[in-house]
């Protein structure tokens, strides 16, 4: 099982900016960023793959970048123009032989 530790996060006006991070304990083929708004399904924001490529969520694109440092085995989330619809815990995500989630960190955006 891939350890992941997540940084980052916290509260911000709408229109600012945050960055998260994580970490892997391992190599990892495809790493990412799912959030969770109170009430709502867990959702897709993006992943990225060891080569480089990226999906983004429809909400998201433009606003959020994603990247990583295979050499550190990281993955971070630029996010920008932030709206308060992206309030959510945001949760790492790590797939390689199996799915593995990071603890979650909090995002809080206010009006």
């Amino acid at each position: 099982q891939v350890q992941l530790v997540e940084s980052g996060g916290g509260l911000v006006q709408a229109g600012g900016s945050l960055r998260l991070s994580c970490a892997a304990s391992g190599k990892i083929f495809i790493m990412g960023w799912y959030r969770q708004a109170p009430g709502k399904q867990r959702e897709l924001v993006a992943t990225i793959t060891s080569g480089g490529t990226t999906t983004y969520a429809d909400s998201v694109k433009g606003r959020f970048t994603i990247s990583r440092d295979n050499g550190k085995n990281t993955v971070d989330l630029q996010m920008n123009s932030l709206k308060p619809e992206d309030t959510a815990v945001y949760y790492c995500y790590a797939r390689q032989y199996q799915i593995d989630w990071g603890q979650g960190t909090q995002v809080t955006v206010s009006s």
